[in-house]
């Protein structure tokens, strides 16, 4: 109940606002339309770690997943089972064609494996007081090379964790049920519900009669099989279906006989077996190309939906999205051509498409071992002794988090650096949703201000990381990327961002922050004492020595280290194994974390100021303005023209180490230098050299020119990353279209580096149906993670930025100039 009161506070906050100010927006919030919109982001697929899985923003409430494999041969048939989304599991590319987390969309999968694509096309419709009604359609289509008869099995289960019911309305028939199967569900917050599987059009087909077994089970009829399932453990779903396939294939075996065994397509099925039990399962087996429904109504809309309201609405929601995407993130030019468009569409539905619902517990130490203050030297052995104890580690929770994912087939869980990079595109499209989510993480803060960097929350998540990276530290931080989007909203709302003129009913709800500055205000003060505690926890436990060492700096106090470290990794840094001074001392100050200060640093002033904090807002400007004068003063080396890392040499000195990469640029990257910087140009000069960072396909994490370059895991010692490109891009953008001594400059380099990312990416996409982790800087190739759709998307935004080749605000350069 807690979460639909959560999801409706917006109405209730807007409908005051009617009553108090007669404001039309809030008037045309208060509509029908947009008061059965309320609960717009309570249903969504939710569960992204599966190729398709249904589950509302409820703890323990209704879990469905889809499952489906080719069985037309006995030879490693149990490896064409998809239910989870694996790597180089045989798929042609798959994911989101288009999506929006309000209406629904369609997916396609390409599973080459199984020789056929499966499309889904999940449609919500509003209606009722429980989040509204949805349905999907699930087609087959047998690819190209697919065997003249393909024959394919499909399961849809659906179970109630929980308090809960949910119970098969079918009468038990022993052959099977012949039509559609209806399910009927009730929970506090889902209410009364009818779940049902439609039996599909006339034309699709299924295996013939070819064996005796045939007689006990046709299989041209749909068969149900209800289990009772511990709580926890129907995300093992696939399991516990083979579980009671196996107990099936077992009796037909005796049955029959190996010799005179059922084919392949008859064996692997599950019983006829409706009874009580908490998830049910509904299985058929065609051959050919197939298509059926699966349609969710909720007892308090209007009345159940039908496939004809579906086949209605999966048409308005592709109408509504080409509409939208139209308006918000069209490519523009060079990139305004159709095959750039629907490669734009599909990276940014597949970043939306990955937003997740997570619950569970996690696992944190709590030992607050003095060791993890990282004082001594060899501070980095002492810390691994201190892991080794484990003695504060706990289960804490269980929590919930609604997040965008990296990759659905290895990182589906949430990060919290990576969330600030997945966000940027999603708000402006939808800023509600974004500070939904944005809300989500900061809920998740303990009382000191710490925000775990990876959230593992429960036993499925916990199943996809080794054990030795579940254990989460409340003294290790993250790059506070969250604080770009509130930069982002007072962008917005300084600039009146466009919010009518969409024709999408759901507007209203969508930027009620923007159309109402009172709103946005009122988001940032209820945050705003978590945003400060964050932030003062950071100058905490991430400050550096600077009076130590006899530093000369304007302030003595501005100064950060990362903690977290070892000898090949920061991995708190995010930048994992980007070269560090060694060996690892206490003394050290590194680059980027400075210059994140500053931008969280700047954030935190700007919320101030809008929510009129002016005392507060004072004090951040003196924190800010000493944070960039010590990032000068401390990290910028007049022999190298570079900004570097400082530790502390044999003789107790303090010296700068300089590896020109990713972290060189930092101060450039998070928008600290002004057009006039005296540094700037060093900078857009290494940046812009095809000896140092620049490659054909974006910026190379580290500079070839440095004796790690491409060394060791050679994770973040040459790959270009589309996160650090999308800052350089922005921050050139920047420069580009203001006034200074390097504006020329920023723009050849920013048209360049536009053109040579998107193409890149785009290439690589359509060679092998993925986004990926990272880019080779010799050949381009996608690499590590693949189907990588969280800030490889950010390509997406790139794409939509303008184009300044031919004047406006740049100076007539041509596309392949530098």
């Amino acid at each position: 109940m807690l979460q639909l009161w959560r999801l409706s506070a917006l109405g209730i906050l807007l409908s005051l606002f009617s009553l108090i100010l007669g404001d039309d927006t809030a008037q045309h919030v208060l509509s029908e339309k947009a008061k059965v919109s309320n609960d717009s982001l309570l249903w969504g697929p939710y569960r992204p770690n599966l190729y398709f899985g249904v589950r509302p923003r409820i703890p323990k409430s209704l879990l469905t997943g889809l499952i489906w494999a080719k069985v037309d041969s006995f030879q490693g048939v149990q490896n064409n089972f998809r239910h989870t989304c694996e790597q180089h599991e045989g798929m042609a590319g798959y994911g989101w064609d288009e999506y929006d987390v309000r209406y629904g969309g369609r997916q396609t999968i390409h599973d080459a494996g199984n020789s056929i694509d499966i499309t889904t096309e999940f449609i919500k419709i509003p209606g009722g007081q429980h989040g509204g009604s949805w349905g999907v359609r699930v087609k087959g289509t047998p690819r190209e090379d697919a065997p003249a008869r393909l024959m394919s099995t499909v399961l849809f289960y659906a179970g109630m964790e929980g308090f809960g019911s949910l119970s098969v309305e079918n009468e038990r028939d022993d052959l099977g049920i012949v039509g559609p199967v209806t399910m009927e569900g009730s929970s506090n917050e889902l209410g009364d519900f009818k779940l049902q599987v439609t039996e599909g059009p006339n034309s699709n087909l299924h295996p013939p009669p070819n064996h005796k077994s045939y007689e006990n089970k046709p299989l041209d009829r749909t068969m149900v099989a209800s289990l009772q399932v511990p709580e926890g453990a129907m995300w093992q779903a696939k399991s516990l279906i083979f579980s009671q396939m196996k107990e099936e294939i077992d009796a037909m075996i005796a049955e029959y006989g190996q010799e005179n065994a059922p084919p392949p397509w008859a064996t692997f099925t599950v019983g006829n077996d409706i009874k009580e039990g908490n998830m049910h399962v509904v299985q058929k087996v065609f051959e050919g190309s197939f298509e059926f429904d699966i349609i969710y109504s909720s007892a308090s809309a209007e009345a159940p939906v039908t496939s004809d309201d579906l086949s209605g609405a999966i048409e308005k929601a592709t109408t509504q999205f080409a509409h939208r995407f139209k308006k918000l993130l069209a490519p523009q030019a060079p990139f305004n051509k159709s095959k750039y468009q629907d490669f734009a569409k599909s990276m940014f539905s597949n970043l939306i498409g990955g937003i997740g619902y997570f619950y569970g517990d996690s696992v944190v130490d709590k030992s607050y071992a003095p060791e993890y203050e990282e004082e001594n030297e060899g501070f980095w052995q002492e810390t691994a002794e201190a892991r080794m104890r484990q003695g504060g580690v706990r289960l804490e929770g269980p929590s919930e988090l609604f997040t965008s994912i990296p990759s659905r087939p290895f990182f589906p869980r949430g990060f919290l650096w990576d969330e600030g990079f997945h966000l940027i595109p999603v708000a402006d499209w939808d800023m509600d949703l974004t500070l939904e989510i944005v809300r989500s993480w900061f809920n998740l803060m303990d009382e000191d201000g710490w925000i775990g960097r990876e959230q593992i929350l429960g036993q499925e998540a916990r199943s996809k990381v080794p054990q030795e990276f579940q254990v989460q530290y409340p003294h290790y931080a993250n790059p506070p990327t969250l604080f770009l989007i509130f930069e982002s909203l007072i962008d917005k709302l300084q600039t009146k961002w466009p919010t009518k003129g969409m024709d999408d009913p759901l507007e209203s709800i969508r930027s009620a922050h923007l159309q109402n500055s009172d709103v946005a205000k009122d988001y940032l003060r209820d945050l705003y004492p978590l945003l400060k505690r964050h932030y003062f926890w950071f100058r905490k436990t991430q400050w550096g020595d600077i009076k130590s060492y006899d530093r000369e700096a304007f302030s003595t106090k501005e100064g950060y280290r990362w903690r977290g470290r070892d000898t090949r990794h920061i991995l708190t840094s995010g930048l994992d194994d980007y070269p560090r001074p060694q060996p690892p001392h206490p003394g050290e100050l590194h680059t980027d974390l400075i210059s994140w200060m500053g931008m969280m640093t700047r954030s935190m002033r700007r919320i101030a100021e809008t929510i009129g904090e002016t005392d507060d807002a004072n004090e951040f400007t003196g924190y800010e303005t000493a944070i960039v004068r010590n990032i000068d003063d401390l990290h910028w080396d007049n022999k190298a023209k570079t900004y570097c890392d400082a530790t502390i040499d044999d003789y107790e000195e303090s010296v700068r180490i300089c590896h020109k990469g990713y972290i060189s640029i930092f101060p450039f990257l998070t928008g600290l230098l002004p057009p006039d910087s005296p540094r700037l140009k060093a900078i857009l000069d290494l940046i812009s050299d095809p000896e140092e960072l620049w490659s054909d396909y974006g910026l190379r994490s580290l500079s070839m020119s440095d004796e790690f370059y491409g060394t060791d895991e050679n994770y973040w010692r040459s790959p270009i990353w589309m996160n650090m490109n999308y800052l350089a891009v922005k921050s050139l953008y920047d420069i580009a279209i203001q006034p200074g001594p390097h504006k020329s400059q920023a723009t050849k380099i920013y048209t360049s580096l536009r053109k040579n990312l998107v193409e890149n990416v785009f290439n690589e996409w359509e060679r092998t149906g993925f986004a990926w982790e990272q880019y080779n800087p010799e050949t381009g190739a996608g690499q590590r993670t693949q189907h990588f759709t969280g800030w490889t998307s950010l390509v997406v935004k790139i794409m939509a930025m303008p184009d300044l080749s031919w004047g406006g605000d740049g100076n007539g350069v041509e596309h392949g100039e530098l």
